[in-house]
């Protein structure tokens, strides 16, 4: 029995410009016409010839009403861990003072990062 190995190829902006337009029903010109452009240039821009400004690029994202990371980034491309994510889903259980404690503790061990850092780069 052949198994096959399944993984998913990162999407290019042009791909997943054109596979959320499509999830949501819109031909290219329907697309065109909501963010206000050439049906002639958003098709540059699923090519990947093209590339948006970000004014066109905030257009295209609240067209499609997703967040510009979802445009950007894969799914696990950005953001905390799984690990951190529990992390910081305990810390929302936490009062407010003990919140403001971590978040300086955090904040100090940022800034010596930072430090050592810097010094390293002289």
């Amino acid at each position: 029995m052949a198994t096959a190995n399944s993984f998913v190829l990162p999407m290019s902006f042009p791909d997943r410009l054109s596979s959320l337009r499509k999830e949501q029903g819109l031909t290219q010109q329907q697309m065109a016409d909501k963010i206000g452009m050439h049906v002639s240039q958003l098709k540059r821009y699923e090519a990947g010839t093209s590339q948006p400004t970000i004014d066109v690029f905030r257009r295209i994202a609240l067209a499609l009403n997703v967040s510009a990371d979802m445009l950007l980034f894969e799914p696990d491309e950005r953001g905390p861990t799984d690990r951190l994510k529990l992390q910081f889903e305990a810390i929302s259980k936490l009062d407010e003072k003990e919140r403001e404690a971590l978040e300086t503790v955090i904040t100090g061990v940022l800034h010596m990062h930072d430090a050592k850092r810097w010094q390293q780069n002289k």
